[in-house]
């Protein structure tokens, strides 16, 4: 159980730290990315750096509180702001019509509430 959830949560911190680069693309470049990267017009770019660095906080808080054995409990807390994050993108894109690309936010959101229970239940880093 250990080792799944330490691979979630490290898969869950790769696609947070590829999220984040939403803090120094434009947001014409990311909209070039094709039709899934619409959403970006409806954000302005302080929104959207501000959405990059709650990624790469997620990122951090996912794997080095753990890591470098500091307040370990931030991991499911980590995990678990993540589901918001996750539940709002899964319904920023049914709100558009994007049914399509909704199934990955869904996956992950699956994934982050995962890692929460586990941490938070069965597989603690403490106790």
């Amino acid at each position: 159980m250990n080792i799944a959830l330490w691979v979630t949560a490290g898969m869950l911190a790769a696609v947070c730290l590829v999220g984040s680069s939403k803090m120094f693309v434009g947001r014409e470049r990311l909209a070039a990315a094709g039709a899934s990267a619409q959403w970006v017009w409806e954000f302005s770019p302080g929104a959207l750096k501000a959405i990059g660095a709650v990624e790469l906080l997620a990122a951090a808080g996912l794997i080095l509180p753990a890591a470098l054995d500091i307040a370990p409990v931030q991991v499911p807390l980590a995990a678990s702001g993540l589901v918001v994050l996750f539940a709002c993108a899964a319904a920023m894109r049914l709100r558009r019509g994007e049914r399509a690309t909704v199934t990955a936010d869904l996956v992950y959101l699956v994934l982050a509430a995962f890692v929460a229970w586990g941490r938070f239940g069965p597989a603690p880093f403490t106790g």
